[in-house]
């Protein structure tokens, strides 16, 4: 079947201002973002592209700006499927002060159990995504041969979600992953199994080493930020 290259959106202004944006309307990238967003098309320069998709948010499509400008032949989708998790209540609000909810926990060690007050359950989340990608790989597939590869660009955690899918990784394990900004994790679906051939690849290897400041490499998902390493 088709290969799938997830691309997770680059850093954005909810990101370094320690938010959770969810589907909160306006959130752009900063100016890391737009960089890492300019040198996407060189990164991914060799890779023969079907399509691409996209995530409904702003913050995707501004990732996906070069890439497409890039490759003007190359046609863009948007995929509700993979818009970012539906927080509810908690959209909008800092990390820092959502570390202190007794959800936050439940959210971190038991995943399949959290549902978002006025927003959705985790669950639900991985469900609808990974739904997307089977869909979008038999279409690819489709149109395009088996051997096609195509984009698709989203959020931390559904990023998260659906690697844990691949690797046949219990939701309440999918914390163990993470995702950068911008980052690129490539799957390839076969009739039997996925294969995870790529997981949060940037080609930095600088955020390796001590850290004597907090972190600001913009992982303001629920998922990326109050579990990140």
């Amino acid at each position: 079947m088709a290969t799938l290259i997830l691309v997770r959106h680059g850093r954005s202004t909810a990101n370094t201002s320690g938010v959770l944006a969810g589907r909160t309307p306006g959130i752009a990238l900063d100016e890391r973002g737009a960089a890492q967003a300019t040198a996407l098309p060189g990164r991914l320069a060799d890779v023969p592209l079907a399509a691409v998709v996209s995530s409904p948010l702003q913050r995707c499509r501004e990732t996906l700006r070069p890439l497409l400008a890039a490759r003007p032949d190359v046609p863009l989708h948007i995929e509700d499927r993979i818009n970012e998790c539906d927080y509810g209540d908690w959209s909008g609000r800092k990390l820092a002060e959502l570390s202190d909810e007794p959800l936050m926990e439940v959210v971190q060690a038991h995943a399949s159990a959290a549902a978002f007050p006025g927003g959705e359950s985790m669950r639900a989340m991985q469900a609808r995504a990974v739904e997307a990608v089977h869909d979008w790989n038999a279409r690819i597939e489709a149109e395009y041969g088996e051997d096609a590869c195509y984009v698709m660009c989203s959020h931390g955690d559904i990023v998260k979600s659906v690697v844990a899918d691949a690797l046949g990784l219990h939701l309440d394990l999918f914390q163990r992953i993470h995702v950068d900004p911008c980052s690129v994790t490539v799957i390839r679906y076969t009739r039997l199994r996925p294969f995870l051939l790529r997981l949060g690849d940037t080609g930095d290897f600088t955020g390796f080493g001590p850290r004597d400041h907090p972190d600001s490499s913009g992982t303001a998902e629920v998922g990326g930020g109050a579990g990140a390493p």
